[in-house]
């Protein structure tokens, strides 16, 4: 289980995210949904230990994962909103460095690490260099790097990014299986249909502060409304959308 207690992060006085608190469970899909700037990513950030929080605390299995950030790390994969690689490095080797870092049994990591570019259908392309590689076949590598240790907690940041429709769709699968088998899942996406699709469970954040945490279908009978595009409109979109969308209009066609 993944716990954020009353976690704050500023950047000199000005807040990011404010008293954050939620729970997500194993053997569930946990939706994280804001709009940019919400603090998203910056609370992915302090989960998996790349910044502390200003206040407050994350745990995992009951346990803050400052006491043991590396042992933490080992038990978790992360696909980040906007990766950094090594594009002077092979899709192969840039999985062999990451499973060597992770200090990964070479029988263990060759055998996944095939399997994985077979199965993400990059095989053919495995000795070309990252920087040739589309986006979505970036994003392929980088979930496979997240997942070949079979980490207990998986952290998902906007993980369809660059994807085509097959790929999303193996994606989507993906993760509703490693749910399935006792993976803590977070996931944050502006595909609501997809989250609505498969998290059970979504946290709505709103200027750094959390305004929702329950189930969806809770959420649509309290509202009294019938997709999580109308309730993530309410609760966390301030512009009217029907009324801007129409000014944009009126003005191209002037």
């Amino acid at each position: 289980m993944l716990e954020l207690r009353n976690v704050h992060k500023r950047y000199s006085s000005i807040p990011a995210v404010e008293a954050v608190s939620f729970v997500a469970r194993a053997g569930e899909i946990t939706g994280y949904l804001g709009a940019n700037g919400s603090g998203k990513s910056t609370t992915m950030k302090m989960v998996t230990g790349l910044i502390e929080p200003s206040s407050g605390q994350v745990l995992f299995d009951g346990r803050p994962i400052t006491d043991d950030l590396m042992a933490f790390r080992q038990r978790m994969g992360y696909v980040p909103e906007e990766p950094h690689l090594y594009t002077h490095l092979s899709g192969l080797e840039y999985l062999v460095m990451v499973a060597q870092l992770r200090d990964m049994d070479r029988r263990c990591y060759e055998e996944r690490i095939h399997g994985l570019l077979r199965l993400f259908g990059l095989h053919g392309d495995r000795d070309v260099s990252l920087s040739s590689y589309s986006k979505g076949i970036r994003q392929k590598i980088l979930l496979s790097a997240a997942l070949m240790h079979n980490p207990d907690l998986i952290l998902l940041d906007e993980p369809f990014s660059g994807l085509d429709v097959g790929s999303s769709l193996i994606l989507r699968s993906l993760i509703e299986e490693l749910a399935r088998r006792g993976k803590v899942v977070l996931f944050s996406s502006h595909e609501l249909e997809t989250v609505e699709r498969i998290c059970s469970h979504i946290v709505v954040l709103h200027r750094g502060k959390v305004v929702a945490d329950d189930s969806i279908e809770h959420l649509r009978v309290l509202m009294a409304l019938p997709t999580l595009e109308g309730i993530f409109s309410q609760l966390a979109v301030e512009q009217d959308s029907v009324a801007i969308s129409r000014e944009i209009a009126d003005l191209i066609h002037a």
